[in-house]
């Protein structure tokens, strides 16, 4: 009972916001606007006077769509040149697919994130390929790093032999070698890509001040957080809700992985 209780807690922690951030924007709320901070409805009013339960079944759309885009991004770009760097036979090939990426590495995330922001009139799309950007180095480097012993067996030599063919090879031998290691950096990185976009957006550096997305809401509602302290605090527990319960889903998954005995292939 006590190892079912972080996982109940980790995946209601997980699911609340996620089915709001997608069941949400199919429910239809008329209601009109009121007085700014009202008590009015549910939740009561935002600053705009717009109800804050209609903001949060919308604005889960950007908050945690942009993140899921970037790490998608991150994974099929990273991951692509993670493989092909840990397979080829030519050293130079492996130094120019992962070297220039050592030139982001350095570079603060929240600052090129924002640069591209502000530079693209801070689009959606915009937000979402920045932060996949900053994810592309270390998403290769750790797809690299487990796939390279897997790349080096004798496996694969003998499935090159066979003629087998470049996507058999990678997707069906070596690929395997790295859902561990990727499945559980995904948790960690889908949290830290929703820290990254909340914390644009909250900085105002990204979606437009008027948008639904919940960062967004609680920049611009937390002045008035003595007057309708839902306006504020129910995006905020949806955020943290979804990163706690995602880090928390992560580590199960990371200590699974290590318990798991590694099969001769």
């Amino acid at each position: 009972m006590r190892a079912r209780i972080p996982l109940a807690l980790s995946v209601v922690l997980v699911v609340v916001p996620l089915v709001i951030a997608l069941a949400g924007p199919l429910i239809s709320l008329d209601v009109k606007p009121g007085l700014p901070y009202s008590a009015d409805g549910v939740l009561g009013t935002d600053g705009l006077g717009r109800d804050v339960l209609g903001l949060l079944l919308v604005g889960g759309r950007t908050a945690l769509g942009m993140a899921f885009g970037a790490v998608l991004i991150a994974y099929v770009v990273g991951g692509l040149i993670g493989l092909v760097a840990a397979s080829t036979r030519h050293r130079w090939l492996d130094e120019v697919l992962i070297r220039p990426l050592d030139v982001l590495l350095p570079l603060p995330s929240l600052l090129v994130i924002s640069v591209v922001a502000v530079g693209w009139q801070a689009s959606a799309p915009a937000i979402t390929l920045a932060v996949a950007m900053v994810n592309v180095p270390t998403v290769a480097r750790l797809v690299r790093a487990a796939a390279l012993d897997a790349a080096s067996s004798p496996v694969v030599e003998a499935l090159r032999m066979q003629r087998e063919s470049w996507t058999t090879i990678q997707l069906g031998y070596i690929g395997r070698a790295v859902v561990g290691p990727v499945a559980a950096d995904i948790g960690t990185r889908i949290t830290l890509a929703v820290f990254l976009v909340a914390s644009v957006n909250f900085l105002g550096l990204g979606l437009s001040p008027t948008a639904s997305d919940w960062a967004v809401s609680v920049s611009r509602n937390r002045e008035g957080l003595l007057l309708q302290p839902w306006s504020v605090l129910a995006p905020a527990l949806l955020l943290v809700s979804f990163t706690l319960g995602f880090n928390l889903l992560a580590d199960r998954l990371v200590h699974q992985s290590h318990r798991q005995p590694v099969s001769p292939t």
